[in-house]
């Protein structure tokens, strides 16, 4: 339940121009946080400023940005109730494929900005006892074909997590992952377009080996975005991690997500992977194929 209380707390919400993050914005903003919202772009600010909403440009991966935010909490009086790390990017490509330039990229943003963040606005967070909220995926847990970068990130954010919980209890300081499947956000028509660039850049030996391959997962890709949840949906999962008093260490948001992973476990890996080719197979172009799994 809201408070008045909450309208002299802080909240730091990262990726938050659009989709998801920004939704998370809105109703933290609409309950009364006073929400710091990281913005690449000043365009992107214009759209996001609203009451409540204080738009900060942020690249995570830029250490001169994370200093400015840090700074800006720091002067700030109000305590710091969350940090919301939710900026995300998605690379798309088989393992053989994908240059090592890209791994590192994907890295860089999805789990490395994540700690550098954390790492900056942790002094906050242990006076305030507040809490931080790491936005993970499905993908932290199960990595589909082409996934290799993006899900190998998101299963390392995860264990940074477990152990980030573990170290900082003890202080008062709550780390919570939330594991969202489908959401209909332009994450997924991005990574949709960078995976067919990276397509275009194989040899024409790879391109026989995986061109079906990129093109079901495309499809995958679209179908199960426009199937998924809304933004506003999903950030009602975030709100509820950053809000309620004893929040679980992990939530789903989906329920893809949440049938994902109650059936993973039962299945050996064998026996998901035949799961998961058959699915692909079901979204395959005519005349196209790859190579059957298991």
């Amino acid at each position: 339940m809201t408070t008045s209380s909450e309208a002299e707390k802080l909240i730091v919400v990262t990726g938050a121009s659009t989709g998801m993050g920004a939704s998370t914005a809105r109703e933290l903003a609409r309950r009364g946080f006073h929400v710091l919202a990281g913005v690449r772009r000043e365009s992107d600010a214009d759209t996001v400023r609203a009451a409540g909403i204080e738009p900060v440009i942020l690249d995570i991966t830029d250490s001169g940005h994370v200093e400015a935010l840090a700074a800006r909490v720091a002067d700030d009086p109000r305590p710091l109730h969350a940090l919301v790390n939710n900026a995300g990017i998605q690379v798309n490509a088989p393992v053989e494929t994908l240059p090592l330039t890209e791994w590192r990229r994907v890295f860089e943003v999805n789990l490395f900005g994540h700690i550098a963040v954390t790492q900056a606005l942790l002094p906050a967070l242990l006076r305030s006892k507040g809490r931080v909220i790491n936005i993970s995926s499905v993908g932290g847990k199960y990595a589909m074909a082409t996934y290799g970068a993006y899900a190998g990130a998101k299963f390392a954010l995860e264990a940074v997590s477990d152990s980030l919980r573990r170290e900082v209890a003890p202080l008062g300081v709550q780390v919570v992952v939330v594991e969202p499947g489908g959401v209909r956000t332009k994450i997924a028509a991005r990574g949709i377009a960078t995976a067919n660039d990276l397509a275009a850049r194989m040899t024409p030996e790879q391109a026989e080996r995986y061109g079906g391959l990129v093109l079901a997962n495309n499809e995958l890709m679209a179908t199960g975005t426009a199937s998924g949840l809304t933004p506003d949906a999903a950030a009602q999962v975030v709100v509820k991690a950053v809000t309620i008093r004893r929040p679980r260490a992990r939530y789903t948001a989906g329920r893809d997500a949440a049938l994902i992973m109650r059936l993973g476990p039962m299945l050996s890996d064998r026996m998901l992977d035949r799961v998961l080719a058959a699915n692909l197979r079901r979204h395959r172009p005519k005349g196209t194929a790859f190579a059957h799994a298991g």
